[in-house]
């Protein structure tokens, strides 16, 4: 018996040697063959993660209403950093400036013209959309905030969509957001509108009557913070976290009312060639609150603009928060982000109100972008740009970034080209229909250096040189001694420009009188 278990447990033993020595032979030789393989297939590259983009929008934001920027009378810390870890452009546009255009060039890529969109009207389907590109590559495609869609739950290609659409106070209660429903549950039997301001007041000088986390601006932040806070990390993401402020009702919490310095607010750049056409449309907000243009008394314009700069400072804290949570994640590193807006607010600017205008206050916005440290961009950071870019190119940065193709019909650009030391634009087009007043129908063209403006229903033109004039101050084609050559140079490229469209805008090489809006 016991000579039997000895046989037993030599066999056995013999066994377990053959055994592991087959395996370290296997083990050995196919780390051989990887070793040999590596470049092919390495793991580590197969299994690297997608950029992810946190993409943060504003409505209405000023592109000179930033620290970083140069404006001491707004406190936005959390852009400035921002800026300071990525790239600051200091001229970018709106190339239609008002909502729905300027968002169907963030959506699609697309310059005006192409897309259709040259007026405010309600955004189409499009073949091609930058968010369902994103979706059908694996991304979770995510949208919070104000998409100013057309039906409100059209998703143009994001998976889900939470809305704090802002027209709660417009259509009193027609159409309910998911930030209309939040408020509702939380705050059952409070009036929504109490603040007494509507969708377009110009007046300053109100607060938000409620706890602060039933602000939209706070709703829209936190639910950027849930979504952060449980993706599940190896699952890339598109987040697209748009405010609905600084845009009216001028309603920041109480907290912010007095986060300005009133001595730094600066009153409205008014040209001459402003004061003559609109100085005399005296009015006060009171009356007229809705107006898109006027000389309304010194104090409400401060109290407007004050208002409007704390609406931005607390834009800029919610953000603050939003950040923090994605660094919190690990994922900051990992995470393109890229803050910018629809369009600006000419806030009195030569007696003007709101968008839809040629000039900066109306057509430039902020535009920041910092790049994560995975893709191994050898740029400095803090850069400062007065490269032409503008939101066609939004969607383009984003596919670059994630290393998928851009469509060919998209005629944007990625700006991380111009991070990278590549040749860009140095002409850029801007457009708007018939709106406001009977002859604001105009398109105008920058090379940073002058801009030319040509109004279709009058055939009036204006030029500005940006370099020496950036207010807008000095019209120099109106002048007693208008540079005619100047002048006749930017004609010839809008005649350029606009030759493709038809008789309708270039005749016989000469810039068209439209008799009608198009």
């Amino acid at each position: 018996m016991q000579n039997n278990l000895y046989w037993h447990s030599i066999f056995v033993l013999t066994g377990i040697f053959f055994l592991l020595g087959l395996y370290s032979f296997v083990t050995d030789n196919s780390s051989k063959v990887a070793s040999s393989m590596h470049v092919l297939h390495s793991p580590n590259h197969q299994n690297k993660k997608k950029v992810n983009i946190l993409f943060m929008m504003a409505d209405q934001h000023r592109g000179d209403c930033i620290g970083a920027a140069g404006a001491e009378y707004v406190s936005t810390p959390n852009l400035d950093r921002l800026a300071k870890e990525g790239i600051l452009f200091t001229r970018a546009y709106s190339s239609v400036p008002s909502c729905t255009p300027a968002r169907t060039s963030i959506l699609t890529g697309m310059s005006p013209w192409k897309s259709g969109q040259i007026g405010y009207t309600n955004i189409p389907n499009y073949p091609v959309e930058g968010p369902a590109i994103f979706t059908s590559n694996g991304y979770t495609t995510h949208a919070i905030g104000k998409n100013h869609f057309y039906p409100m739950r059209n998703k143009h290609g994001y998976q889900e969509v939470e809305l704090e659409e802002g027209w709660y106070t417009a259509t009193n209660g027609l159409e309910e957001c998911d930030y209309t429903l939040f408020f509702q549950k939380n705050a059952p039997g409070k009036n929504i509108n109490e603040v007494g301001l509507s969708y377009n007041h110009l007046r300053g000088g109100r607060f938000f009557p409620f706890e602060e986390y039933l602000h939209p601006t706070y709703w829209t932040a936190d639910r950027a913070v849930q979504f952060l806070n449980h993706h599940p990390k190896d699952e890339p993401w598109l987040l697209k976290v748009s405010f609905q402020r600084p845009h009216s009702p001028l309603d920041p919490p109480k907290r912010f009312v007095n986060s300005i310095d009133t001595n730094k607010i600066q009153m409205p750049s008014i040209g001459e060639w402003a004061e003559k056409k609109f100085g005399k449309n005296k009015s006060s907000m009171e009356l007229n609150p809705n107006a898109s243009n006027g000389v309304f008394p010194d104090s409400e314009i401060k109290e407007s603009r004050k208002s409007y700069y704390e609406a931005i400072s607390y834009v800029d804290d919610q953000i603050g928060r939003v950040i923090q949570a994605l660094r919190e994640t690990g994922e900051l590193e990992n995470t393109l982000i890229l803050y910018t807006s629809d369009h600006g607010d000419l806030m009195g600017d030569h007696h003007l109100w709101r968008k839809c205008r040629p000039y900066e206050g109306s057509t430039r916005i902020p535009m920041i972008v910092r790049w994560p440290a995975s893709l191994s961009l050898k740029a400095n950071r803090g850069q400062i740009s007065t490269e032409l870019v503008e939101l066609r190119d939004v969607f383009p940065t984003f596919l670059d970034a994630s290393g998928i193709k851009i469509p060919e019909v998209m005629d944007g650009r990625s700006m991380l080209d111009i991070v990278k030391g590549k040749q860009w634009r140095t002409q850029l087009e801007m457009e708007h229909a018939q709106i406001y007043e009977p002859d604001n129908a105009w398109v105008a063209l920058t090379d940073k250096r002058y801009k030319y403006i040509y109004f279709t229903l009058t055939g009036t033109e204006q030029l500005f040189d940006l370099k020496t004039d950036p207010n807008e101050l000095n019209e120099l084609a109106s002048s007693a001694n208008p540079p005619k050559k100047l002048l006749a140079d930017y004609r010839t490229k809008m005649v350029a420009y606009l030759k493709e469209r038809g008789e309708e805008w270039v005749k016989n090489d000469q810039l068209v009188i439209q008799p009608k809006p198009i």
